[in-house]
């Protein structure tokens, strides 16, 4: 008997994902809720385990194409093997592969030809969906519709390629790019797939790009979703920044002295990163404007400080968020931290756990890096960036002393956060790091 493998939803404002890597091909087995096969969304990359045990009979939807949730996406064989050994030649089809990766095609036109990469086949994709939803009622997710409300936007002019003629997320942030000026006069006007495209299709001419020996390397979907995001906040929010520096010699003694006790009571490493949560929640509490987002005019206080905490992964870079931070002690939250990173690289995570952040953290220190400026998370209106602890010599009691000590960074959205709110809200982190007395046990 053969089983539907279908597309699924993850998560209410979710109607499309895309695969990303089979686990499996054709004629393996496969055991019920095993991993077959692994999708992005909008919120989330997440692996999909088999509906069935059985064999993969067929597959119908190569890694690369985005198919609207529900879609049958394969075939197993749950009474045996027989009858899958025909099935892998629909995968390996050319043309279901370079309709679903326009970009593949265009890297593989680039690569090989003169310089400009080819036009014409994006154009001729997005064409048909354009067509497709004159006249039709509009169809759109709430993220879609705050978006076009933040921009003016009429949805009834913006084309739909989602399912159904359902305006994307990508529809509408393309809608908003192509408003301009510059994008209006190209020759070339097919509205940008997404916000991705469109930061290379204005930073310079394409021609001027292409050029010498080159390699062209189509974005991963998240990489395309985070250059999306990028691209969104720097336009939606006038980004200042404030640096601080901290003392953080009492903390990295503390840790020193209980990292293997309290690995060993309480199942988890200690890392630096509760302290600074910790620390962050004491001050969103001080200052309720930086846990807040914007809606129009409307300033939206939140009273859960759910923080998200930046993972850099091997293929991008992903926000799980802790929720309601502030009723958490130390150890719920070095467990939560580190069991959202550890499922976040293990793609594990559910596409509610990287929603409703109020406050984010990032940690370039790890990494080395001194101090960075990051780009804020929306809907947030701040983000902290950690520097690297290190040794340095500083004054104390007007001698030189050899401390450690972190940069803090807050990047924050002008619109609600004026500076004298930031720099006493770095000031409350500050104090709590320098002075900190919550047992860690």
């Amino acid at each position: 008997m053969a089983v539907d493998v279908i597309m699924p939803q993850m998560g209410e404002s979710i109607f499309e994902g895309t695969i990303t890597k089979w686990l499996k091909k054709p004629g393996d087995k496969v055991e019920r809720d095993e991993p077959l096969f692994e999708i992005s969304t909008d919120k989330v990359d997440a692996e999909i385990p088999s509906p069935s045990a059985g064999v993969l009979k067929e597959i119908k939807v190569n890694e690369g194409q985005t198919v609207p949730i529900q879609t049958v996406v394969a075939l197993i064989e749950a009474d045996g093997a027989a009858a899958a050994a025909p099935a892998p030649a629909p995968p390996k089809a050319e043309t279901p592969r370079q309709a679903a990766a326009p970009p593949k095609a265009e890297a593989a036109k680039s690569a090989a030809a003169a310089p400009p990469p080819a036009k014409p086949a994006p154009a001729a994709a997005v064409a048909p969906a354009r067509a497709a939803t004159n006249g039709e009622k509009i169809r759109s997710s709430p993220l879609v519709r705050r978006l076009a409300r933040e921009h003016s936007v009429d949805l009834a002019q913006v084309p739909g390629t989602g399912a159904g003629g359902r305006v994307s997320k990508r529809d509408i942030l393309g809608a908003i790019e192509s408003g301009g000026a510059r994008l209006a006069a190209r020759p070339s006007a097919p509205p940008p797939a997404g916000a991705a495209h469109v930061v290379l299709e204005t930073a310079v001419p394409r021609e001027k790009m292409y050029f010498g020996h080159y390699e062209v390397q189509p974005m991963s979907v998240m990489r395309q979703r985070i250059a999306e995001h990028m691209v969104l906040s720097k336009r939606v929010s006038p980004h200042v920044y404030s640096v601080d520096e901290a003392n953080v010699s009492g903390i990295a003694a503390l840790r020193a002295k209980m990292k293997d006790k309290f690995e060993a009571a309480a199942g988890t490493k200690l890392t630096f990163m509760p302290f600074f949560v910790r620390a962050a929640v004491e001050a969103l509490r001080a200052f309720p404007t930086v846990n807040s987002s914007i809606d129009g005019t409307n300033v939206i206080l939140h009273q859960e400080c759910n923080v998200g905490i930046a993972v850099a992964l091997d293929w991008g870079l992903i926000v799980p968020v802790i929720k309601n931070a502030e009723e958490k002690n130390f150890l719920g939250l070095a467990r939560s931290i580190n069991d959202l990173a550890e499922r976040a690289r293990a793609k594990k995570l559910k596409p509610e756990e990287v929603a409703e952040s109020t406050f984010s953290i990032t940690n370039p220190g790890v990494f080395g890096g001194l101090f960075g400026l990051p780009v804020i998370n929306q809907p947030n209106v701040a983000i902290l960036g950690l520097g690297a602890i290190e040794k340095r010599p500083v004054v104390v009691d007007d001698a030189i002393a050899i401390r450690s000590m972190v940069y803090l960074t807050l990047s924050y959205d002008h619109r609600v956060v004026d500076g004298a709110v930031a720099h006493r809200f770095m000031g409350k982190l500050k104090h709590t790091l320098e002075n900190w007395t919550e047992s860690v046990l």
